[in-house]
């Protein structure tokens, strides 16, 4: 594209701003200009050559936004993946203990009941042997 076909484009975006900036009603008062004098054509070249570096600027800003979006949303999706990850090997368990008919309410009720501080560490360790014995078996 060249200079006036950007020119023309430029100005038909400025007019159709609610707010330009001082500088962009400068470029369309310039370029509209019929007869300019070489101090306005040397005007309406530095003024160009401000628009453009704007132009180049919010497009370098815009891509480093969207750089910084992509990974926070890679993150969010890694950190979704392994939480499903780690609910489905849990899933796994209950299906393991045969546990599998029983209802969502008596699951919880029986984890609560485990987890409830009263209960001896030594018994706690107990089902830890039983649970990776039965794991090893299962991965064989």
């Amino acid at each position: 594209m060249d200079n006036n076909d950007w020119l023309k484009d430029r100005i038909a975006y400025i007019k159709a701003l609610k707010a330009p900036s001082d500088q962009q009603s400068l470029l369309v008062i310039l370029a509209e200009k019929e007869t300019r004098t070489a101090q306005d054509d040397k005007k309406l070249s530095a003024i160009i050559r401000a628009e453009k570096a704007s132009i180049k600027a919010v497009k370098a800003r815009q891509e480093a936004a969207n750089l910084i979006n992509a990974e926070k949303r890679a993150e969010k999706e890694a950190e979704r993946k392994e939480r499903n990850h780690r609910l489905i090997l849990q899933g796994v368990l209950f299906d393991l203990a045969g546990l599998q008919t029983r209802s969502r309410g008596e699951l919880l009720g029986l984890l609560l009941a485990a987890a409830s501080n009263g209960i001896d560490p030594q018994k706690w360790e107990q089902w830890k042997r039983n649970g990776d014995a039965l794991l090893a078996e299962k991965a064989d």
